[in-house]
């Protein structure tokens, strides 16, 4: 990825891709979920401080294509210049192009059934005239956000860009349901602890549980006051937590997922203001939830009385998924810079910061001649180190 130092940042470059991200109706981290990135790529590049990898540009053109951002009869030729102007090491592939443009454009998306519509009416089975239907999986994850397989491996689910809920059964060999469950984007799913059922959120504030087998839906969860980014089942399936938020705010909240009269009813409301909730996870014994949220701050709540009982500040960009080990001892959190935390989960105490190699990890810039101090200051930053040298 070509950098530049602040004076030179690329802002005509910045402002296009912005302008673009704005007119899908899309935030940096919907775009960075969509592209597998980053929310602090997407931010670099629209900063004008870094220009896109080539498979990512790809993507980004491709869904653009997709959501009719070009101008009508100049898509060629306005991707063309976005290419350019990006400093793609590689030519853009006018046969790729040509296939993209040729595709016929999707319908415009239309509203998910209502309640009343979707509790009558079961998912609709995939078959077809092979007696061995295999999936193509680089076409169904194509635009996936989120994914969830059962606890002992007999379902596997996705869902993404387009609200639909795609089942595979057979360790994901077979696609065995398909259905349309959000009028918006797709951005939780999680599998009871028995498999049976399925509660899936997103960006329309919508929860909902259905019947692994066939699609059914079993509940309607109404109190989220924005979009639903997670959510986890209690250990022993009786409860559900999800997370979420709107702009300026934060929630968590938790539902008694148990059959009966009080099934689906909201028991509370947790608020974790400013950040949104994105990531949730129950201690073995369901006693303890911890939520991180896109300001980088782990929450630990007694699921009891819905009190805070601390507050880390654990990454520098949001968290985007967490886990609390079997034994309940630790918790390992990923945020958007690249790192994972693992903290003991009784006192919060950080226990080990992990984090792949960074671009220059452990080249020795000692003594190199004609750096400024913030080109130096930019290399320790991306790894590069220097050997303290004493004086004769």
């Amino acid at each position: 990825m070509r950098t530049h130092t602040y004076g030179e940042r690329d802002y005509a470059f910045g402002q296009a891709m912005l302008t673009r991200r704005a007119v899908m109706h899309l935030t940096q981290v919907d775009l960075a979920r969509f592209l597998a990135i980053s929310r602090g790529a997407v931010l670099a590049w629209e900063a004008g401080s870094s220009y896109p990898k080539a498979e990512h540009l790809k993507a980004f053109i491709a869904l653009c294509v997709e959501r009719q951002v070009f101008a009508p009869g100049r898509e060629a030729e306005e991707i063309r210049a976005l290419w350019h102007a990006a400093h793609q090491k590689v030519l853009l592939d006018e046969s790729w192009l040509s296939r993209l443009l040729s595709e016929p454009s999707p319908p415009i998306k239309g509203s998910a059934p209502g309640p009343s519509e979707q509790a009558s009416a079961r998912a609709k089975p995939v078959t077809g005239s092979a007696p061995s239907r295999r999936v193509d999986w680089d076409d169904a994850l194509d635009s996936t956000f989120t994914v969830a397989t059962s606890l002992n491996g007999q379902y596997w689910a996705a869902g993404g860009r387009c609200g639909e809920v795609r089942v595979w059964r057979e360790g994901g060999q077979r696609l065995h349901l398909l259905w349309r469950a959000h009028t918006d984007t797709m951005l939780a799913l999680a599998f009871s602890p028995d498999g049976t059922r399925l509660a899936s959120g997103g960006e329309d504030g919508s929860l909902y549980v259905w019947k692994a087998s066939d699609g059914t839906l079993l509940q309607r969860l109404q109190g989220h006051r924005g979009v639903v980014y997670g959510v986890v089942w209690s250990p022993d399936g009786t409860r559900l937590a999800s997370g979420g938020g709107s702009r300026g705010s934060g929630e968590v909240v938790l539902w008694d997922a148990r059959s009966g009269a009080h099934c689906g009813e909201r028991m509370y409301t947790i608020a974790s203001a400013p950040g949104s909730v994105l990531a949730l996870d129950w201690s073995p014994r369901g006693e303890l939830l911890v939520s991180g949220d896109s300001d980088g701050r782990l929450c630990w709540w007694d699921v009891q009385s819905g009190e805070c009982l601390m507050q880390r500040q654990g990454h520098q960009g949001a968290i985007q998924s967490l886990r609390i080990s079997p034994d309940g001892h630790r918790l390992a959190s990923c945020g958007d810079e690249g790192t994972i935390q693992v903290w003991d989960l009784e006192s919060g105490e950080r226990l080990r910061r992990l984090r792949r190699d960074r671009p220059y990890e452990r080249l020795n810039i000692t003594g190199v001649k004609g750096l400024t101090q913030a080109e130096i200051a930019s290399l320790r930053g991306l790894g590069a180190i220097e050997e303290e040298t004493l004086p004769l």
